[in-house]
């Protein structure tokens, strides 16, 4: 499917890639604890959407 030079090049892209998000994050990570306060409020808020959204199609399969 794919040749060995394809997976190669994929997997050092794919090992880059998360050394630069690395950093990126650590150089921002002072930034986010200032604006992104309470922003676990938010993702609890949306897991609690898809739940209730997962509940109603199973009451209404029944």
């Amino acid at each position: 499917m794919f040749s060995q030079g394809q997976l190669a090049f994929a997997a050092a892209f794919f090992v880059a890639f998360v050394i630069a998000m690395i950093f990126a994050y650590r150089k921002d990570a002072k930034l986010h604890k200032i604006f992104y306060k309470g922003n676990y409020k938010i993702l609890i808020g949306f897991i609690i959407f898809i739940l209730i959204l997962f509940l109603i199609k199973i009451y209404f399969k029944r």
